[in-house]
């Protein structure tokens, strides 16, 4: 089983913002972070989960998400996220990327555990870590829907 321990966080919220994503199998990890110039904390946590299904190369896989993110996490494992799907994600936030998110998670058995942040879970701490020190770095991308699109959602 692949598991993905997640986190996403913004300097103010919208502000400054970033993922970080760790994927392990067996003896074998994976990073994954980015950093956003103008962006929200649940846009990044959602993204978080988006890109660690992503770098997974084949299809199929029993996957276990580990998240932080009420939002991310009760949006799926309570379907809230096909209701929204039926009506074109009308009058919801971040319709881009869930629509991102719906594409990969097909491609696998996908299940989400929640976990308390910061409350020293050695892989939610470091994935927070890796968030923030994204957020903070240099050439922060820019989230093309949010600043375009999304920011007049809130």
């Amino acid at each position: 089983m692949v598991k993905i321990y997640t986190d996403g966080s913004s300097r103010g919220n919208p502000g400054p913002g970033g993922y970080g994503t760790v994927l392990t199998f067996g003896n074998h990890r994976k990073e994954l972070s980015e950093g956003f110039r103008y962006t929200t904390n649940n846009r990044m946590e959602l993204l978080a989960v988006i890109v660690g299904l992503e770098a997974l190369k084949t299809e199929g896989q029993e996957v276990l998400i580990y998240s932080d993110s009420k939002y991310v996490v009760d949006s799926v494992e309570k379907g809230w996220i096909w209701g929204w799907q039926k009506k074109g994600f009308t009058g919801k936030k971040n319709p881009d990327l869930w629509q991102r998110f719906i594409k990969i998670y097909k491609k696998h058995n996908v299940k989400f555990q929640w976990i308390k942040g910061h409350a020293g879970h050695a892989e939610n701490e470091y994935c927070d870590q890796l968030a923030v020190a994204s957020a903070c770095g240099n050439n922060l991308l820019v989230d093309e829907y949010y600043e375009t699109i999304g920011k007049t959602e809130i």
